[in-house]
């Protein structure tokens, strides 16, 4: 009796033992402000803003550059547009002047009969007989009687030679006013090229210098991060390792078997903490399986064996048959009476343990110092 006591509080200290382990390992590691992070990763949240910020710029420089791109587009379609519009200008007014200078109303064939001044202009049907309108049709004149002839013809020549000299003294002006136009057409665009061409250089040169600017800032910028980021990452590498190596040697990760082992003795295993069989385990599973196919088979035979022999073995099987059942009957009565003594023997051990719990163990009630034990712990 004394023997199992001594045993089973034995293996009731080392299980005590083993849970106040287990705490003060749970405790070091909820406790530990490295391993577990609380609240707000407040490094993380500045180097978003950061990031942003400089995203933000990023793209506010972008926007600039293309407002300024957009400017500039505007100012050359402006420029396009605007002489444009002096070409157009110079072109209807020169196609103005030569129809002033050139094609006059009172130059054209059916100018009499929309000329507003024809009733002011009218003549008798005939002023005398040389008169030049004087037709057959009007019975004014009659052929034969052309006195004038000379005089008439001599006057249409010296009237067609004025025209003549009036058009060739016009065409000349007309061209020469066309070359004078389109002189100062060209004078004007070369000039108009030349501006546009020095407006470009010097929004090139400040472009460039904005962009070196620029370039200049990130890089300070790119090397200030990336010194940021090696020492964050070395850092966070480092909290990772300390944080890998106390999980690693923790027992959750390093699957200890010795959590899983029950207080009620090592056959038996806590189902929340057993992480599964282990690969000696399985193998010695696998092993046994072998095992009990090899004796299966190997009783298959001897099942054969023993039929085949079975005949000549009768007899003397009966035989030591009846010699067994003597020496089982003996070893019953024997087993039997071992057994009650155990079992008597048991019985009053039992009834001293139940005295003994009635009477020592069950005597006291909790107070509240039993319940303010309970929930100081990190369970």
């Amino acid at each position: 009796m004394s023997k199992l006591v001594l045993q089973r509080e034995r293996q009731e200290a080392a299980a005590l033992e083993r849970r106040r382990q287990r705490e003060l390992q749970r405790q070091s590691r909820i406790f530990n402000a490295r391993v577990r992070t609380i609240g707000v990763d407040k490094d993380a949240l500045d180097t978003q803003v950061k990031e942003r910020k400089i995203q933000e710029a990023a793209e506010k420089a972008r926007h600039e550059e293309l407002a300024n791109e957009m400017k500039q587009n505007d100012k050359i379609m402006c420029m396009l547009e605007e002489r444009h519009k002096n070409d157009i200008r110079n072109i209807n007014k020169a196609v103005s002047e030569f129809q002033k200078n050139l094609q006059k109303p009172e130059t054209r064939r059916e100018f009499d009969l929309n000329d507003p001044q024809a009733l002011k202009k009218d003549r008798p049907a005939r002023v005398s007989d040389d008169d030049p309108r004087c037709t057959v049709s009007g019975l004014q004149k009659f052929l034969g009687e052309d006195l004038n002839y000379d005089q008439r013809m001599k006057f249409q020549k010296e009237q067609l030679r004025e025209w003549s000299l009036q058009q060739q003294k016009d065409l000349k002006n007309a061209l020469a006013d066309q070359k004078f136009a389109d002189g100062l057409h060209d004078k004007y665009r070369i000039a108009l090229d030349q501006k546009t061409r020095e407006q470009q250089q010097k929004e090139e040169e400040n472009r460039r210098a904005v962009c070196a600017a620029t370039k200049d800032f990130n890089r300070s910028q790119a090397a200030e991060l990336a010194e940021k980021k090696k020492l964050e990452k070395y850092q966070k590498m480092k909290d990772d390792m300390n944080e890998i190596s106390s999980l690693l040697q923790g027992d959750l990760l390093s699957e200890n078997p010795d959590q899983a082992i029950s207080s009620f003795g090592t056959h038996r295993v806590i189902t929340d903490r057993w992480k599964g069989m282990n690969q000696d385990q399985l193998r010695a599973i696998r092993d046994t399986q072998q095992q009990q196919v090899l004796e299966k088979m190997r009783q298959k035979q001897e099942e054969c064996r023993v039929d085949a022999e079975w005949d000549r073995q009768r007899i003397h099987t009966a035989r030591a048959q009846l010699v067994l059942e003597r020496h089982l009957q003996r070893q019953n009565w024997e087993r039997r009476r071992a057994l009650d003594n155990m079992n008597a023997d048991m019985s009053q051990e039992q009834k001293l343990k139940n005295i003994y719990l009635k009477e020592e163990e069950y005597s006291n009630y909790p107070t509240d110092e039993y319940f303010a034990q309970f929930n100081t712990t990190s369970r």
